[in-house]
């Protein structure tokens, strides 16, 4: 492929994960919540027009813009095809003089307005099932893959296209109208809202899948949302604020999470003086808004982690007792079998390699892990520790065979390298 043609792959796999839904959202404002699988198809038309085009033609100047109004006259172009076309047609040719006459350049996302968030309320309406309301919201207005969604939720790609065709289905059914729900009825979606974009973060702070272990712009984008949200009068929740200094915290540490090789670097090897200062002080400060109220979040608590980590100078300075108090305060409240995982890590920082493995050996859903590579990534490093090398190699190879990034597998491959120094007797008593 020409120069053109990888740059336009590029650019067209970037508006896919964020103009793309935005265009979805917007489509769906005009169109109304029964032709969202209409927004969904003709944006999906408009990036393989935008594949086809750029890749000869380069991509346009405003690549916004040429997505945006490809996608509504594909829209247009589909009313007219319906059935009814002649009873709605003066209305509809109203409706391609307004959106010839509009730009992405006018649209603004300043406001709790933006249709992002707007559809992603509607997509948690109470009438949709609890199970299809993340999933929607992430594929729609997020532009996760099938197999994305899946793994943020630990299941099967063909279970979670299952729940977007219902769900789809539902909301042409119930016709739901495009709107911010009443502020009493906001409270209660706004905990699925949160946690989409919790997994939003989550999803750009350590892909799924892909050759990129990080996704910046999704960082940046649920942040965008997020801060969108805590600067509504009826949602900047103490909730809402946590979540904000979370994202924040943790996105001040981007940069430092591979070398110039791209190499993955624990938290341990990472040049701290490349953290940025700027976010984390507004991170804190979120922290400190969200104390302002009287519940306690899953929020709350990973960022207080979070913001442990932050304020050590390095990384003997790390106040672990205190990361370990947080998780165990994170852990009874969610009993994850994940939260169980990442609190060995504080375990055995605390009181010792053994008493990592054992928290390990200790997790009740301990078979969810068995497909996740960190799982067993950490009982090679642990196992490493105690000296058993020979056996620490066993845990790192079926890591190695879990792990789904290049960028995994290369740094389980340093660690099984380290490991290659011979073995040493088992530990007794």
């Amino acid at each position: 492929m020409s120069r053109h043609g990888d740059h336009a792959g590029e650019a067209a796999d970037h508006f896919f994960r964020h103009e793309g839904a935005k265009v979805v959202a917007t489509l769906t404002a005009h169109l109304g919540t029964h032709r969202l699988q209409l927004a969904e198809d003709v944006v999906q038309e408009a990036l393989l027009r935008a594949l086809q085009t750029w890749s000869y033609r380069g991509v346009p100047n405003n690549p916004a813009a040429w997505l945006t109004q490809v996608a509504k006259n594909l829209a247009l172009n589909a009313l007219k095809r319906e059935q009814r076309w002649n009873e709605k047609q003066e209305g509809i040719a109203a409706e391609h003089a307004r959106w010839l006459s509009s730009t992405s350049e006018n649209m603004t996302h300043e406001s709790f307005a933006d249709d992002t968030l707007r559809l992603m309320f509607v997509c948690f309406h109470p009438e949709l099932a609890a199970e299809s309301q993340t999933a929607l919201a992430l594929r729609t207005l997020c532009g996760f893959s099938p197999a994305e969604i899946a793994a943020a939720f630990l299941t099967s790609e063909p279970a979670i296209a299952k729940r977007l065709v219902r769900a789809r289905q539902h909301i042409r059914e119930l016709a739901l109208p495009f709107a911010v729900p009443e502020t009493a009825a906001l409270s209660s979606r706004l905990d699925g809202v949160l946690h989409t974009l919790y997994l939003l973060f989550n999803e750009g702070y350590k892909a799924s899948t892909g050759e990129r272990l990080v996704r910046e712009e999704l960082c940046q984008e649920a942040i965008r949302l997020v801060t969108l949200v805590t600067q509504h009068p009826a949602t900047q929740e103490p909730r809402a604020h946590a979540l904000l200094a979370l994202m924040l915290l943790n996105a001040a540490r981007l940069d430092a999470r591979t070398d110039d090789a791209g190499n993955l670097l624990r938290l341990h090897e990472q040049d701290r003086t490349a953290w940025n200062q700027a976010m984390i002080h507004r991170g804190v400060l979120c922290l400190r808004h969200a104390s302002q109220g009287g519940t306690l979040s899953v929020y709350h608590i990973e960022a207080g982690i979070a913001a442990t980590h932050c304020m050590a100078s390095d990384a003997s300075a790390t106040d672990w007792p205190r990361i370990l108090h947080l998780y165990d305060q994170l852990l009874a409240l969610t009993g994850s079998p994940v939260t169980a995982m990442n609190r060995a890590v504080a375990v055995a920082r605390v009181h010792g390699a053994q008493a990592g493995l054992d928290a390990l050996g200790n997790i009740r859903q301990r078979s969810v892990l068995e497909g996740n590579h960190l799982y067993h990534a950490m009982r090679g490093t642990f196992t490493a520790e105690l000296g058993e090398t020979t056996l620490a190699i066993t845990h790192f190879q079926q890591a190695a065979k879990l792990a789904v990034l290049a960028v995994e597998r290369d740094f389980i491959a340093r660690r099984i390298r380290e490991c290659g120094g011979g073995v040493r007797p088992r530990r007794q008593g």
